[in-house]
């Protein structure tokens, strides 16, 4: 594909007009990371921090910032370009001009098993040995990859993505759009016993699970439904591997959860909440709007509307680095206080 082509089709898809260098009008490929970047390939410069490999690298065309330095760069070196204010996100945009992931043609396979009284919707595809149960509404355009089971009396909203070996529990609703990758548990029952003078009481989980439009569940992650009510993520959310949203949780929209995070029952997040990997929550925590949690935060009380905190125990993340520099310097202070006390005991 030309590289004007490619302007082209990123003009339409942003409904903006994109300014670009045609250079040659190099044939494009595919895209690669920049340092990775061999002629006939595509990729992007984002910020200060990658700025030196548009002197080294190897691509045919780069998407830039809104920088006249570089792109003046990439025009000594008869390198095409765009520039665009966010480059990442074009690049995200390139890329799906190149590759769309795997979708299989409208069929059931004969090896699925689908209740009679379930309602599956036009253009939907059942891979083999997925079990549909009974009552399960599916909307149009949705996927279902090999051995996937859905329980009685779920919802798959239209266009919904449900990969290999995930499984959707009863009662359980999930909007349009979303995806639920391999190994997933949508609506599995919450952690609920009831300690007694003779052991552990069971108490059912009878409340359901909702994924709002346009949420994606990574990987091996598990999303509980309470005991009653519901356990519900807001639309749009991003959700990584091996994430763990406990029973009875409420997330709002936007939100992003990187690898294994981990919330207690009851846990309320706000929208637009980034937890970065390993972050723990516990029971009833509240999380406002805009907060960021860094890499294993411990968080163990309510955390405000856009802070950032770090450690265990959570605290303000600037906090934090005042003290990891007193920390660091705690062999050093030792030492001193040992000197002192020597000349004091003289």
């Amino acid at each position: 594909m030309k590289f004007s082509e490619i302007v082209q089709k990123l003009n339409l898809a942003t409904s903006r007009t994109l300014t670009a260098s045609v250079a040659a009008d190099p044939e494009i490929t595919g895209a690669t990371p920049v340092d990775e970047a061999a002629p006939g390939t595509i990729s992007y410069i984002e910020g200060a921090k990658f700025a030196a490999h548009t002197a080294t690298t190897n691509a045919s065309a780069l998407i830039l910032p809104l920088d006249e330095s570089l792109q003046a760069q990439c025009d000594d070196r008869n390198i095409a370009w765009i520039a665009a204010p966010d480059p990442r996100l074009l690049f995200a945009e390139t890329i799906a001009i190149f590759y769309q992931p795997f979708r299989p043609a409208s069929e059931i396979h004969p090896s699925a098993v689908v209740d009679p009284s379930a309602e599956i919707s036009e253009n939907v595809y059942i891979g083999p040995h997925a079990v549909i149960q009974a009552k399960v509404k599916i909307g149009s355009n949705v996927c279902i990859h090999p051995n996937v089971v859905i329980y009685p009396d779920a919802e798959i909203g239209a266009g919904t993505v449900l990969h290999a070996n995930c499984v959707i529990h009863e009662r359980t609703r999930i909007g349009a759009n979303c995806v639920i990758h391999s190994g997933a548990a949508i609506g599995s029952e919450g952690f609920g016993f009831v300690p007694t003078a003779t052991g552990w009481v069971k108490m059912e989980q009878s409340g359901c699970t909702v994924l709002e439009e346009g949420v994606e569940v990574g990987c091996n992650s598990t999303i509980d439904r309470p005991a009653v009510g519901e356990t519900r993520i807001g639309q749009n959310t991003k959700i990584d591997n091996l994430v763990h949203v406990g029973h009875g949780c409420q997330v709002g929209k936007n939100c992003a959860f990187a690898a294994q995070v981990g919330m207690a029952g009851g846990v309320k997040i706000g929208n637009n909440v980034i937890l970065a990997g390993q972050v723990g929550i516990a029971n009833q925590a509240k999380i406002g709007d805009g907060a960021i949690a860094t890499a294993k935060a411990g968080i163990h009380s309510d955390v405000a509307a856009g802070a950032i905190v770090t450690g265990i125990p959570a605290i303000p993340h600037k906090l934090f680095l005042k003290a990891t520099a007193v920390y660091n310097r705690l062999p050093e202070m030792y030492q001193s206080l040992r000197q002192i006390q020597r000349k004091l005991d003289r």
